[in-house]
């Protein structure tokens, strides 16, 4: 059999005539165009009138609410045409990253942004010095009760402020610092090439074989991956040291103790809740991922599974892949049964070419939902190749998706969800999904694969993700003590990998390296326990939807429009939950755990 013909054992996937593409029309007519220059130079003169307007003048304004309301009015305007401007050239960056055209739109165009953004650093650091009992009363005002949980949100920022022009050299020098990191990072990952049985192929296709059908495929693929990221692993390894060391200035100088603390800040968690998370997951590993992994071996007919077959099909499962039509039929129907309303949102993802599916070479690889502002919509980017998976990630980010339009009537202020909350929506969707194909599913054979699929999306979400954070707290405190090289972040990666997959997963050669191609790492430093969050927060209400049918879908879209007004706690406690008790975590945990046994009950 020819190396074409081997790759080619599946079903052919999706071809890219098939699949859409975003229309960014909505956003700008071209990158070219004077419609984007008009509205930069608008923003760039926006900015410099607010700051001369405004700079050093709340303090005598905050005894005008109305004054002070119109005030923020005019900021949230700015922000949203900033939103706009960025969202444009992000999304314009991620359809070709390799597009050295749109690889200096997006750098020129985050440059202008950043310069435009310090005339407006005074802000919130003058809100900040205003005393408790004036920025109360501005609270209470009509005038300005509706950005009430905006204040509180900047207030929660005050303990590590800096001195004004102290915030505009961190503020400017993000261009050239952790800016120009993160984009080295997307532009490294988009030009690596796999050799895999005589083809080259991109990250995500080479990743998509780890779950081919035959072990020698997903053999090649993991050693075709293993050979590249070695060859770059002293830029990742930079990267990484630098980030991590930066992030660490940043920490010293506002005072953050904990290498974390700032991302919980952003994320409006609590440090606590996040220590009694990962606790639970943590000491749950040897009841999940130890206890799936050593049944799936079992399955296998082996004692250990290597890496690269950790997330193969099992045995004897059907390989056939998803059309789009199907996948978005199969989607939608599983959000019009729980909620017409919320099927009619995600639809118009479908309807209005809000969603790029298509693989091309330079898109950036995996999945995600840009909100973009408020005074547009959401796009959604996912690489999809047909199989049971990616029709979850579709319905992962559509989950995003309607959670983004749902909030956006909050205004630009107040529209973004904390991570933690963001995953909620997502996860949702993904259950679902789940839950209407295992209704459909027509023998024991194909109930088992979708339970063992759901089982393992899970794992990858809590107990993975955990992981990973594991893995980031100790790569950035090891930082502290001096830079890092490849072997010493390989050692703590392996370390935490056999930890939480357990003894039936054998980590062979190679797979040291694998940490490498992780945006997560870069881009969003301790991001990744916003997954497990959301994923057992979404156990716990998919409970509370099983037994209490009536008004629940109600309360959760209400729950999703209150984007960021609201704290975790607020918001948990209209279905009875709170993140701030132990057991609340354990209910995710326990619902994996039945899944598994009723897989180990089945022949």
């Amino acid at each position: 059999m020819s190396a074409l013909q081997s790759i080619s054992a599946l079903p052919v996937r999706p071809q890219a005539d098939d699949l859409p593409e975003w229309d960014l029309r909505d956003l700008y007519p071209s990158l070219d165009g004077p419609e984007f220059r008009e509205d930069m130079a608008a923003l760039v003169a926006q900015s410099a009138a607010f700051a001369e307007t405004y700079r050093g003048k709340l303090a005598e304004l905050s005894a005008r609410p109305q004054a002070f309301a119109d005030m923020i009015r005019r900021f949230e305007a700015i922000e949203d045409r900033a939103g706009r401007l960025m969202s444009y050239a992000g999304l314009i960056y991620a359809g070709d990253t390799s597009n050295p055209v749109h690889a200096k739109f997006y750098g020129d165009t985050q440059e202008r942004l950043t310069a435009a953004g310090s005339d407006l650093i005074f802000f919130t650091l003058e809100i900040n010095r205003l005393d408790e009992a004036t920025l109360a009363k501005l609270c209470a005002d009509p005038a300005l009760i509706h950005y009430a949980p905006w204040f509180a949100d900047v207030r929660r920022d005050k303990p590590y402020q800096l001195e004004d022009r102290i915030e505009q050299l961190f503020h400017e020098k993000s261009v050239t610092g952790r800016g120009a990191w993160n984009r080295l990072f997307d532009e490294t990952i988009s030009d690596l090439r796999f050799k895999v049985r005589g083809q080259s192929l991109t990250l995500d296709p080479t990743l998509n074989l780890l779950q081919h059908p035959r072990p020698a495929m997903r053999k090649a693929a993991a050693e075709a991956l293993t050979t590249t990221l070695r060859q770059n692993v002293r830029v990742f390894t930079l990267i990484t040291n630098t980030l991590a060391k930066d992030r660490e200035i940043s920490d010293q100088w506002r005072g953050f103790k904990d290498v974390a603390a700032s991302r919980h800040l952003s994320n409006r968690v609590e440090g606590e809740v996040v220590d009694a998370m990962v606790s639970a997951v943590e000491a749950a590993w040897p009841q999940l991922s130890h206890r799936y992994y050593r049944l799936k071996a079992r399955w296998f007919g082996v004692a250990e599974l290597d890496y690269w077959d950790r997330n193969a099909p099992l045995p004897q499962a059907a390989t056939r892949l998803t059309p789009w039509g199907e996948a978005r039929d199969t989607v939608l129907g599983a959000y019009r049964h729980f909620s017409p309303r919320m099927a009619e949102i995600a639809g118009r993802f479908f309807e209005s070419g809000w969603i790029d599916a298509a693989i091309r070479p330079g898109k950036a690889p995996g999945a995600f939902a840009h909100p973009t502002v408020p005074s547009a919509h959401p796009y959604v980017l996912i690489n999809y190749q047909g199989k049971t998976r990616d029709v979850m990630t579709l319905a992962h980010e559509l989950g995003h998706g309607v959670h983004q339009v749902l909030a956006a009537p909050n205004g630009a202020l107040m529209a973004p969800t904390p991570l933690t909350l963001a995953e909620t929506a997502s996860v949702f969707g993904e259950m679902l999904t789940f839950r209407s194909l295992l209704a459909k599913a027509t023998s024991p054979r194909q109930r088992k694969a979708l339970l063992a699929g759901k089982v393992e999306d899970m794992l990858n979400t809590v107990v993975r993700q955990v992981a990973f954070y594991l893995f980031e707290r100790r790569v950035h405190e090891a930082r502290r003590a001096g830079e890092l090289t490849s072997q010493d972040i390989a050692r703590i990666w392996m370390d935490v990998q056999a930890a939480s997959l357990g003894p039936a997963i054998r980590l062979g050669p190679g797979y040291e390296v694998f940490w490498t191609y992780i945006p997560h790492f870069i881009h969003s430093p301790f991001y990744v326990y916003a997954y497990a969050f959301g994923d057992c927060l979404v156990n716990s209400l998919y409970g509370v939807y099983e037994n209490a049918h009536d008004g629940f879908a109600e309360r959760y879209l209400s729950m999703l429009a209150a984007g960021g007004t609201k704290h975790h706690s607020e918001l948990l406690a209209g279905f009875g939950l709170s993140a701030a008790d132990p057991s609340f975590w354990q209910i995710g945990l326990n619902l994996i755990a039945s899944m598994i046994t009723e897989l180990e009950s089945m022949p």
